[in-house]
């Protein structure tokens, strides 16, 4: 995971995630409208994003989260962002988003369903959720991936999974309980497909 990324360029948040952030931010307007970014590093996109809000005379209506487990951020936060350190298995937010991103975070999580099934429910009812998502590093107990019944599983609860590109989106908010009980991390897995050591999530059926 790349700490420093930023919000546009090469490895910018909208290229990574196949969503403008900028566009649902402004397209939103009359706020506030509320976005959660999930394993934000130091924050630079969020600064990012709030820059160029101000340049429009818009950056007062939007209100943006960002939560990451190390308080190295990149700097004091403008009074639009608000910084958080927590596991993002463990926090609990205080208002729903209209837009929730994790950008690569996703691979370093344990219990990866539980956090899908958390940030469901803090959606706006025309919210969107989009994170780097790799089906692959959910297993069973031992250790094979679960494949189609997971992918299954998340499109039956409304979710989209592209395993092409390796993301996960919702769109709105629900109440969802996957059929999965998580039985622990395997945090010694190995490289994934970004080529960086990732984490396993192991689940048995419920």
């Amino acid at each position: 995971m790349n700490r420093d990324r930023g919000l546009t360029g090469r490895d910018g948040y909208s290229r990574v995630l196949g969503v403008d952030v900028m566009d649902v931010l402004v397209r939103g307007l009359p706020g506030p409208v509320r976005w959660l970014d999930l394993c934000c590093g130091r924050g630079n996109a969020l600064l990012e994003a709030v820059s160029l809000l101000r340049a429009r005379g818009l950056a007062d209506r939007v209100r943006i989260t960002g939560v990451d487990l190390v308080a190295h951020f990149a700097d004091a936060p403008p009074p639009e962002v608000r910084f958080v350190t927590a596991p993002v298995t463990e926090w609990r937010p205080e208002h729903r988003f209209d837009l929730i991103t994790c950008v690569h975070g996703m691979h370093y999580v344990g219990d990866k369903l539980g956090v899908l099934e958390a940030t469901a429910s803090w959606l706006t009812a025309d919210g969107t959720l989009v994170a780097n998502f790799d089906a692959t590093s959910v297993r069973s107990a031992g250790g094979d991936p679960l494949g189609r019944p997971l992918t299954k599983a998340l499109r039956e609860k409304g979710f989209d999974y592209d395993g092409r590109m390796r993301r996960i989106r919702r769109h709105g908010y629900a109440d969802v309980r996957l059929p999965f009980h998580y039985l622990g991390a395997d945090d010694k897995a190995g490289p994934n497909y970004t080529g960086q050591p990732a984490v396993h999530s192991h689940y048995d059926p419920r």
